[in-house]
């Protein structure tokens, strides 16, 4: 990207014109109220800020009893953004382009200050030079009031500015700053021009049905949403896959809930994990509660198996049910051929860190059995208490959802929310690179932005089923 402003999305002005007017929270700079999570502008003549306080709050910390996680199965979970409004919906894909061409503008004049090192040893209370500059960085993207921007005091306007940017970048909102904080106000222009205009270009490419009810995990977020009505009902966090073994973005339907599964190993995770461990360990099966079965189903004694031979053993590695097993004790079926799905874990823990990137392509849910109720609302019988029942008399359970619910997979470094809020996650798939490879085309119609996201029902008539991962 260069200082000349990119000639992006004319049809979106009007949009951007309503945004304007809809919150003052950026007036210092003249322009609408899109909130970048990393920067908005700079070098441009400052207007005379208008009320003190935003329209309305760019972002809050979740109210109290608000989590949607049961303490008892998920003891500590990661903050995540507190908003009734859907993260991908039939107009994410305008949102998006509005925010792009907004953060070309923001990158043609200059993009914005660099915050300096030295605020981390900074603690409320703090007054320095470095603040001054952080006031002003704030400033830039909306989270500190324009009529705020000046001053060296780390002052309690400080300190939620900084909570509501930490919660727009997927990072615990303490209001101080550490590392990941400082490393996300300073991440330049043109990479948050990059992530949205990646972005677009995968949504523009993604076709969805959206039903009354829908369910959306995306994937650089680490969040799961449960959407019904236009509004989001439950907000999850979620771990999905690891860098060197990816979530696939995937659209598709939940057919199935399964209580108490097994866990059939994939071919791929038992070459890499199952193979050396027992090389290592000839007790790990039966640690790890797995059974090793030949194709009639008959049990195999691991060691009769050759487990330091250059080649993988033909037999199926399967996990029984119970609290060691990798899927926890509930799984949630949406053929794909990408073998994915959502399901719980004996690895809680791992909810409570902002780093949620740990399974091996599957979406790991924080309450995996929240989100199965909500599934199963169609189906009588089957509420929270009854899946809890069912997962405590040990069983094996295949539930059948009433009626298929669309999910969708998404990978959004950057994306805009309904009140014009921006968000950015990094981008750890690399998937975004390089830059200019993702320019936006201008020629594209503007009905061929949107006309994969249609608001429509989606039964599963024409749906073929396809698991290459038996979980029974």
């Amino acid at each position: 990207m260069s200082g000349t402003m990119p000639r992006l999305y004319p049809f979106l002005l009007p949009f951007a014109v309503f945004l304007a007017v809809a919150s003052p929270a950026s007036a210092q700079f003249g322009g609408p109220p899109i909130m970048p999570s990393d920067g908005f502008r700079k070098s441009t003549p400052p207007v005379q800020a208008a009320p003190a306080a935003p329209a309305r709050p760019v972002l809050a910390p979740p109210a109290a009893g608000t989590t949607s996680t049961s303490a008892a199965l998920t003891p500590k979970l990661a903050v995540v953004w507190d908003s009734p409004d859907p993260t991908y919906d039939e107009g994410t894909i305008d949102r998006l382009a509005a925010a792009l061409r907004l953060y070309s503008e923001i990158e043609a004049r200059g993009g914005w200050p660099s915050v300096p090192a030295g605020v981390v040893k900074l603690m409320p209370g703090a007054a320095s030079p470095d603040i001054a500059l952080l006031r002003q960085r704030l400033a830039v993207t909306g989270d500190l009031a324009a009529a705020a921007a000046s001053g060296e005091a780390y002052d309690e306007a400080v300190v939620a500015a900084l909570k509501r940017f930490q919660l727009r970048h997927g990072l615990t909102p303490t209001g101080t700053i550490g590392p990941q904080t400082l490393a996300a106000l300073n991440v330049p222009a043109d990479k948050r021009v990059r992530q949205l205009t990646a972005s677009y270009e995968r949504l523009a490419a993604t076709t969805f049905s959206f039903g009354q009810r829908y369910v959306v995990v995306n994937i650089p977020a680490a969040v799961a949403e449960a959407v019904a009505g236009g509004k989001v009902e439950h907000r999850y966090v979620a771990v999905v896959g690891k860098p060197d073994r990816p979530s696939p973005t995937v659209t598709t339907l939940i057919t199935t809930v399964n209580l108490n599964p097994t866990w059939t190993v994939p071919l791929s995770i038992a070459k890499k994990d199952v193979v050396p461990k027992m090389a290592k360990d000839p007790t790990y099966l039966a640690r790890m509660h797995m059974r090793l079965l030949d194709g009639a189903g008959g049990e195999i004694d691991p060691a009769l198996v050759d487990w330091k031979a250059d080649r993988v053993p033909t037999y199926t590695v399967r996990q029984d049910p119970g609290a060691w097993n990798s899927l926890g004790f509930l799984r949630i079926d949406m053929p794909n051929p990408h073998s994915v799905y959502m399901h719980d874990t004996p690895h809680r823990e791992l909810f409570g860190s902002d780093y949620r990137f740990h399974s091996s392509g599957c979406a790991r849910i924080g309450d995996v059995r929240a989100l199965a109720a909500w599934v199963l609302q169609d189906n009588p019988g089957w509420g929270r208490r009854e899946i809890d029942a069912g997962i405590a008399g040990g069983a094996r359970t295949d539930i059948r959802v009433t009626h298929a619910i669309p999910v969708a997979w998404i990978y959004l470094t950057g994306w805009a929310m309904r009140d014009g809020t921006v968000h950015f996650r990094n981008d750890i798939y690399n998937h975004d690179a390089p830059a200019k490879a993702f320019m936006v085309s201008l020629d594209r119609p503007v009905a061929a932005l949107t006309r994969s996201f249609s608001l429509q029902s989606a039964e599963p008539e024409k749906f073929n089923e396809v698991s290459y991962l038996d979980s029974r």
